[in-house]
């Protein structure tokens, strides 16, 4: 098996408001390999790409699904990242195979109103992964984060902090 395959696909969304601010949503389970640590339940929302689908697509899907947001124009984008998974030896898992997430970031301005945001609702068949959320300064979020995903966000607040400005 090739080195590339041990890492799943996946996208991370970088939802800016007007204000520059980004989404966090408050995670409140452990999925598997992706556990969650009390104090750092934050992150901003991600997920796998689905077989065919192009990352641009698997955005607005991701942030639907997790968020409820559909109104959202692209900023801009990282190129490929990875990080890998802290050790599982949990029961049988769709993310025991991998050995962490290969992720392209994208950022985004949120042209909505708040109260488009619903991430408790179930939407295309998955369970809600958030039970809140808030608007948080980009270059704090590495902080709130496990440690097993720190160095991605620094990376990303650093190739988005330009977004990070009030319009």
């Amino acid at each position: 098996m090739s080195e590339e395959k041990l890492y799943r696909p996946n996208v991370g969304i970088a939802l800016f408001n007007m204000s520059g601010r980004v989404l966090i949503g408050h995670r409140f389970r452990d999925d598997g390999p992706e556990i969650i640590l009390p104090g750092l339940e934050w992150q901003m929302p991600q997920g796998g790409i689905d077989a065919g689908e192009e990352p641009r697509q698997t955005v607005m899907r991701e942030l639907w699904e997790e968020t409820g947001a559909v109104s959202a124009d692209y900023l801009g984008e990282t190129d490929w990242v990875t990080y890998e998974f802290p050790p599982y030896n949990g029961p049988p898992h769709r993310l025991g195979k991998f050995h962490g997430q290969r992720q392209k970031w994208f950022a985004l301005r949120f042209t909505g109103r708040d109260a488009e945001i619903d991430p408790l609702t179930p939407r295309n068949g998955q369970p809600a992964e958030f039970d809140a959320w808030r608007w948080e300064q980009l270059d704090r979020v590495p902080d709130l984060v496990v440690p097993f995903r720190r160095e991605v966000y620094r990376h990303v607040a650093g190739s988005f902090a330009a977004f990070a400005q009030a319009r």
